[in-house]
């Protein structure tokens, strides 16, 4: 479970991998500290991706850790999620801001130069997204991903979350950045792991290395 009150530094975000039963998902809330699940569609139909998250979120709600939507909107307001995560460009993300605005917090992501995150966060999402769902295959988190995070986290005041790689150690390298939260996901939930106790090191790690932010 969650302490209380959230540690000053850099923050687990959890990518839920595609085909995880949501029980494996839930598992992970027990190893401490987790801000938030994003939870994409992975290919899913509409049924069984509505069924997944119903089964989710008052799981992860009840840990408080917050859940993100990604990919169906309408879902996430079925389902009470806390928040939707789009990759669209940057009107349509800034019409998806108005139209959730007081309601949902809205994420961003899909950029892959800084002029792309710069025109999007012009739309003042709740928070950038640097990397790509289902892509952390390698131990370490992608350059360009890590630079972004770096770049992002120095000049704008929107919080940015950074893909880490495939080994839990990656969370230091995302940390280093000045990111607010890194985004873990076959780290934490490839098969032969155990998601409680991979969230737990990972918040070992976080602790023991991340910046502390000022208050």
């Amino acid at each position: 479970m969650n302490d209380a009150t959230p540690p000053n530094r850099c923050r687990i975000v959890l990518i839920a991998p595609k085909d995880a039963p949501a029980e494996r998902i839930a598992a992970a809330f027990d190893g401490g500290d987790v801000a938030s699940l994003i939870l994409p569609e992975n290919g899913m139909d509409e049924a069984s991706f509505q069924a997944l998250a119903e089964k989710i979120v008052p799981a992860a709600q009840a840990a408080g850790v917050a859940v993100v939507i990604a990919g169906d909107t309408r879902i996430a307001g079925r389902v009470q999620a806390d928040g939707i995560h789009v990759e669209v460009s940057s009107q349509e993300l800034a019409e998806t801001i108005g139209h959730f605005q007081g309601k949902m917090m809205v994420g961003a992501g899909g950029a892959k130069t800084r002029d792309d995150a710069l025109e999007l966060g012009e739309a003042r999402p709740d928070y950038m997204f640097f990397g790509r769902f289902g892509y952390d295959n390698k131990p370490e988190p992608h350059p360009r991903n890590l630079s972004l995070g770096q770049w992002w986290a120095e000049m704008i005041e929107i919080p940015c979350i950074v893909m880490a790689g495939s080994d839990l150690a990656s969370v230091e390298a995302v940390a280093a950045t000045g990111a607010e939260f890194v985004a873990l996901s076959s780290a934490v939930f490839a098969d032969g792991t155990d998601p409680r106790a991979a969230v737990a090191a990972a918040n070992a790690l976080l602790d023991e290395t991340a910046p502390r932010f000022e208050d």
